[in-house]
């Protein structure tokens, strides 16, 4: 895999054609690092499925410049989900919505719906607009990590996860890290009932009050399938124990007010909830990295940015 630092727009340009000609890249965005495939390519994103270890029904999310390119993948689209998106992308938002002709087998799970979303990283905007330029309809990027496994947040993270598993003409977009650190909010609007599938920093009342109707914090389906939908996930080699108390030799993690106990390596000190779900991730690799066996998360408190946090670490613990 090669890596490009900072990229330029010139190297930019390039991995838009590395895409195009059917390769593999590994871009940031806001929440994680993904491993992009032209969505339309079956081959190209067969590659995805193997690199990452992931299961081949499993759906992917497709990535488009702005909501411009909605229309390429999804049809009978609702008049909320046409606000919201406006409101709230390029972000961390992911649309479930009635799949376009384009929205094939291979990139859906056989389900007659797609994910889409637009990511406000500059560098992965960067790199959807030139592909679109150059015929592409969209990139299918799921997280760039082995399945189930911790999803990156830097370049490096991306290189432990899957470096080995890719090749030498394969490219990875180093941007940074990503700012907002967990996955993005999935919201249902295929049914009658708005609902989001998976929770983010797009929060319940955040998308209440721009749709103007009622959101349910939950699928009532168990059939959906969608990023992030198995009950484990996101899982470090260490073992997550939440809100309990720490003995000498485990990680911790909690807000910088909670006082650290005697004996147990500090794995980050979070300031507020967004700096938590930051740098969630970061203290998993760390406490992996550190070869540890447990982990006492103390999770912040509130129904914003904070469910999904929680939702993040339930996944995590139930290996």
């Amino acid at each position: 895999m090669e890596i490009i630092n900072n990229p330029t727009q010139t190297e930019i340009k390039k991995a838009a054609k590395a895409l195009m000609d059917g390769q593999l890249v590994a871009f940031p965005t806001e929440t994680v690092y993904g491993l992009g495939a032209d969505a339309t390519n079956e081959k190209a994103v067969s590659r995805v499925y193997s690199v990452k270890a992931r299961p081949t029904d499993h759906p992917l999310i497709v990535h488009i410049s702005s909501i411009n390119q909605l229309g390429n993948w999804a049809v009978d689209i609702p008049e909320y989900a046409i606000k919201i998106a406006e409101e709230f992308w390029p972000g961390p938002m992911t649309l479930i919505l009635k799949r376009s002709k384009f929205a094939k087998d291979f990139i859906t799970g056989g389900q007659e719906n797609v994910g889409v979303r637009v990511p406000s990283h500059p560098v992965a905007l960067a790199l959807l607009s030139e592909f679109e330029k150059l015929g592409g309809l969209g990139v299918a990027a799921p997280s760039a990590n082995r399945f189930g496994a911790v999803s990156p947040t830097t370049a490096e993270a991306v290189v432990e996860e899957i470096g080995l598993e890719c090749n030498s003409d394969e490219l990875l977009l180093d941007g940074g890290a990503s700012s907002i650190g967990i996955e993005s909010t999935i919201i249902d609007c295929t049914r009658a009932k708005i609902s989001i599938l998976r929770p983010g920093a797009i929060t319940l009342s955040m998308i209440e009050e721009v749709a103007k109707i009622k959101v349910c914090a939950k699928t009532s389906s168990n059939s959906r399938k969608f990023s992030g939908n198995f009950k484990s996930h996101y899982a470090p080699k260490a073992s997550i124990i939440l809100s309990a108390a720490a003995l000498p030799g485990d990680g911790f993690l909690a807000l910088s007010d909670v006082e650290t106990p005697a004996g147990v390596v500090r794995l980050a000190a979070p300031i507020n909830s967004y700096d938590y779900a930051a740098c969630l991730y970061y203290a998993f690799r760390l406490a992996d990295l550190k070869a540890l066996t447990r982990i006492i998360v103390i999770p912040p408190s509130g129904e914003g940015i904070e469910t999904a946090i929680l939702d993040r670490i339930k996944k995590a613990s139930k290996k």
